[in-house]
């Protein structure tokens, strides 16, 4: 850990961001349809083979050639889709002998190099050829003529189980575009690294890209698990169980097992501790405070220019590939680095009570962009609590009837052991 602790402060330095310290598992595919539910037969810090003993969807291509066998295929892909050997998925069917005629990227782009919320451009993959059309700004969802010459859309991406992670946004768009387009869907299962269920389930009237369907912030899913959810509840537009759904599970996992990704998710996101931290810090970005983006310590550290947010200091910067125009660029920010910090998972909200108050409780100082902290909490009710000066555990117990119904619904699509819930 010292070493990858000097590492990262090496690299730092080199970005001119300065730092310093004032059962169901076995089964081969499920698909679901508007007729039919069937099983059918067919660091960062992580290296690579990390997990041997997990098999994800994207690797059982036995399963899947048969599931594609003369069929056009689309890949919804980013740079998360690979193997347990760091082989990209592409490559690999394409390898096998897939028909694949186009590539659809999410936020982040094809690479994953692109901006949070920058638009992501159409382009061909340099390596095979294939055309990657973008699924953020210009439209979210596959339109008629990009779904008219492919027959199945495939989606391969890895998630971190959070509402307002955008990845499940596209694949909730995509699987309506199938449904209204009579097209087959198959999601390859990936675990879920932040395997909670906690937070404000997203309420009626906060419907947006980071919070398209009614989940908590942390959902306890897979993304073929919350596919069949999104399929068998109906919230797409063209009703209950209307996309021809069909989810290749993994062998080897289930529910709560740590897991550590291969590939950094998002540019911002390129640790495990960054992974966990993700769900409690995103609130912040609805505030004053940075998070730490233009700097290496993404979603690790919290900071703002007053100094009386704490003794620890960075300077966010431009950083290609990254974020080009941070919060805060070019000013030292005051505030706290969370490295030092033990934090196990889940959903926190102490970092974002504990600076409210630090701020004087001054809401509108610290509240900059309140509407996007009420999409981002799915609800105007946290922050409102937060102003009244409600602890926790009082919060909390506000959100228990809905996470109890949440549970209850969850049960019906769930594809792996779940013993510790």
């Amino acid at each position: 850990m010292q070493n990858i602790r000097f590492y990262s402060k090496f690299l730092f330095i080199l970005a001119l961001a300065t730092v310093s310290n004032t059962n169901a598992g076995q089964m081969d595919a499920v698909t679901l349809s508007a007729r039919t539910e069937k099983v059918a037969d067919i660091p960062i810090t992580a290296p690579a083979n990390a997990h041997p003993e997990i098999i994800v969807g994207a690797e059982q291509t036995g399963v899947i050639k048969n599931l594609v066998k003369q069929k056009r295929i689309g890949l919804i892909m980013n740079q998360t889709s690979v193997s347990n050997d760091g082989a990209h998925m592409l490559d690999v069917f394409v390898k096998e002998g897939f028909d694949v005629k186009k590539v659809f990227a999410p936020e982040h782009g094809f690479r994953g190099t692109d901006d949070a919320g920058a638009g992501v451009k159409d382009s061909i993959d340099s390596k095979t050829g294939i055309p990657v059309i973008s699924l953020y700004c210009k439209n979210n969802k596959p339109t008629v003529s990009q779904l008219s010459d492919i027959d199945v859309l495939i989606f391969d991406i890895q998630d971190v189980g959070t509402r307002f992670y955008t990845y499940i946004s596209t694949m909730h768009y995509a699987m309506e575009a199938c449904a209204e387009n009579d097209r087959e869907f198959i999601v390859l299962d990936r675990p879920n690294p932040n395997d909670y269920i906690d937070g404000p389930v997203r309420a009626d009237g906060f419907t947006s890209f980071v919070g398209v369907d009614p989940l908590p912030v942390l959902h306890g899913l897979t993304v073929g698990e919350l596919a069949r959810m999104i399929n068998g509840e109906g919230w797409i537009s063209t009703g209950k169980n209307s996309c021809r759904l069909t989810v290749v599970p993994m062998k080897g996992w289930r529910h709560g097992r740590p897991y550590s990704l291969p590939v950094k998710p998002s540019p911002n996101l390129p640790n495990d501790l960054s992974i966990r931290l993700y769900p409690s810090l995103c609130f912040f970005e609805g505030t004053n405070m940075s998070v730490g983006r233009g700097t290496l310590l993404p979603f690790q550290v919290l900071g703002n220019p007053d100094k009386k947010y704490g003794d620890f200091t960075f300077t966010p910067q431009p950083l290609k590939g990254m974020d080009m125009n941070p919060v805060h660029k070019g000013k030292t920010c005051y505030g706290t680095d969370l490295r030092d910090k033990p934090f196990e998972g889940g959903l926190s909200l102490k970092f974002v009570i504990r600076f409210f108050e630090k701020s004087g409780r001054d809401e509108n100082a610290f509240f900059v962009r309140p509407d996007w902290f009420d999409l981002l909490a799915g609800t105007d009710m946290l922050r409102r609590q937060i102003i009244k000066g409600m602890s926790e555990e009082e919060i909390r117990a506000s959100w228990k009837n809905d996470l109890e119904a949440y549970k209850e619904i969850r049960k019906k699509y769930l594809l792996y052991d779940d013993c510790n819930r």
